[in-house]
Parts: C-alpha cells; structure tokens; sequence
C-alpha cells in the first residue's frame, strides 16, 4: 500500500515536469533555436521605422487638411474664396473615403492594384498608413482648432501677422493641449495597425511570427512573443503621452 500511495502522490508532479518541460521546449524553438530572436529584432525595427514613416505622413497630411477645412469653415457667408472651396471639397471627400473603408482593404488595393508591380511592400504598407492615418489627424486637429474662441485668430490678424503665422504661433499652439490625447490615441492605434502590413508581405513582426510558425508548426508562442513586443511598446508610448501631459498641465498652472 504504501509503494501505491508513493506512486499516486508521484504522479502530479510528473505531469507538472512534463508540462514545464513542453512548454520550454515550444518556448526555445520559438525563441532561441537558429536565432528566431533576431527575426523578431528585425520586424521590430521594421515596425519602428514603418511606424515613424507613417507618422510623419499622417502629420504632414493631418495639418494641411484640417488648415485648409478650418480656413472654409472660418470664411464670412458670400464671400467664399473658390479655390478655397474647391480644396475643402477635394479634402472632404479624402477624409470620407479614407475613414469609410476598411483599413485592410485600402492595404490590398495599395499592394495589389495601384502599385502592384512594386516589391517593396513594406514601403507600401507604410505609405498606406500614414495616409490612413492623415485622415483621422485632420479631423482631431480641426476639431480643437474649432473649439477655440475665433477672437484668437482675428487677435492675430490684427497684430499684422498673416493666415499661416497665427495659425503657426497662436491658434495650433494652444489647440495642441486640448487634442493631445485623442491624438496620442491616434499613435498607438497607428502603431498597432502596422500589423496589418502583413496582409501584404510587408516583413514586419506578423511576418516573422507567421514564418516561424511555419517552421516549428507551434502557433502559440510566437504570436504571444509579438503580442508582448507590441504591448511594451504601446505601454512606453503611453508613459510617454502621460508625461508629456502632466508637463503641459504644470506649464499651465505656473
């Protein structure tokens, strides 16, 4: 009896070896066999730099698009410049086409029709990005440009300096505190979407992750391991906005 109670109470502690034993072995083919790490390290840096490209697109794209839509909207009734309106009517229809589709269709149609004869889908996933996100800038920027007194531009306007200037020195200046959040958001999603770039061989984290999982046959670890990369960026980016906001909040108070 007293061997059966030994091989009963042995058993749990077998499968528990057997479990972490397995779970080790996944866990090195994933990681460590043939240097898999450094696949990830190389679609982590793709992921950077598309991220960063993308970025400044979507800025660049953001600003001029809400200054020129804020610029109409700021006209006096019946005395409307044409070339003014034309251009809000071309970035009103950018604005709507973009935020009304699918990101990952926009992504096919860029990799598999406009520049189907390129290879170098990553720049590709990149430039679709950032002009996905441009769209979603504009409107947060002009909606805090919006929301300010208009006394702020006529202010300026009266001080001599032109459009471009008090919009420069005045009016974005202080709309940036007011949209900093939703526009920190904006980043992080932008930085999550790159993900997506995979749907068209552009080589970043998924793409990797997706090559070794066709090499171990193991699909756990390597989706954890990317989730994870993508979770302690998200997290840095996020102590990053919370700072930056509690420096322009004392920056108010003083």
């Amino acid at each position: 009896m007293d061997f059966w109670d030994r091989l009963f109470a042995a058993l749990p502690a077998v499968e528990e070896r057997s479990f972490l034993e397995s779970f080790y072995g996944k866990f090195y083919r994933a990681w460590f066999e043939e240097d898999r790490w450094l696949s990830y390290l190389e679609g982590l840096s793709t992921t950077v730099k598309v991220t960063i490209f993308a970025l400044a697109i979507g800025v660049l794209l953001g600003v001029l698009v809400a200054m020129i839509r804020t610029a109409h909207d700021q006209q006096q009734i019946g005395k409307g410049n044409p070339l003014l309106c034309l251009l809000n009517g071309i970035c009103k229809l950018y604005v709507t086409v973009i935020r009304g589709t699918p990101m990952m269709v926009q992504l096919m149609i860029m990799g598999f029709v406009i520049f189907k004869s390129s290879r170098n889908f990553t720049m590709v996933g990149a430039l679709t990005l950032g002009i996905n996100s441009g769209a979603y800038v504009a409107e947060i920027i002009r909606g805090g440009l919006m929301s300010l007194d208009p006394g702020q531009m006529e202010a300026g306007r009266s001080l001599g300096l032109s459009y471009l200037d008090t919009m420069r020195f005045i009016v974005i200046p202080q709309a940036f505190k007011s949209i900093l959040p939703a526009l920190g958001n904006e980043f992080i999603v932008l930085l999550k979407d790159t993900s997506l770039i995979s749907i068209i061989a552009g080589r970043e984290m998924v793409y990797w992750a997706r090559a070794i999982i066709g090499k171990t046959y193991e699909p756990m670890f390597p989706y954890v391991i990317t989730a994870l990369i993508y979770l302690i960026m998200v997290l840095g980016l996020s102590w990053l906005q919370s700072k930056l906001e509690r420096r322009l909040r004392a920056s108010d108070r003083d």
